[in-house]
């Protein structure tokens, strides 16, 4: 099984226990992280596309370490005028590895009951707006007397 994911910014093909290395992440070492922008899916042949990600689907890893690529030499120079310039770049990386890949639907589950209560609570706060409409009625008296 192996998955096309985005992970900040850049795209990797990736599966179960695969170091990868890639730019730097906020989280902290020894944490996991979450990608849900996954485009294809194969899952022991069976492949899924995205239009342009598949919903549902997730791919796990942990933060190995926090690191700095090698030294990239930028070199620029103008022949014949004796301008040169040497210039280095170190990028940030961080190392994870792949903890696990999700296919659609096996634990969104569980944070999609989180989500029902939530818009409970916006239907609620919609029976609040009229009682806010009300309110507005004494405003509108004000602008009455001034003309």
């Amino acid at each position: 099984m192996y998955a096309i994911v985005e992970i900040a910014g850049q795209q990797f093909k990736v599966s179960k226990d695969l170091k990868v290395y890639v730019h730097r992440l906020t989280n902290e070492e020894g944490t996991t992280v979450s990608f849900d922008k996954v485009y294809l899916l194969d899952d022991n042949g069976v492949i899924t596309i995205g239009a342009p990600a598949i919903e549902g689907a997730s791919v796990e890893a942990k933060v190995l370490q926090h690191l700095k690529g090698d030294k990239v030499i930028v070199f620029k120079k103008k022949r014949r005028k004796g301008y040169k310039k040497r210039n280095g770049h170190r990028q940030f990386l961080t190392q994870i590895v792949i903890e696990g890949i999700t296919a659609a639907g096996a634990k969104k589950a569980t944070p999609k009951k989180e989500a029902a209560p939530k818009k409970a609570a916006v239907e609620a706060s919609t029976e609040e707006a009229p009682a806010s409409k009300v309110k507005k009625a004494p405003k509108a008296k004000k602008e009455d007397t001034k003309e």
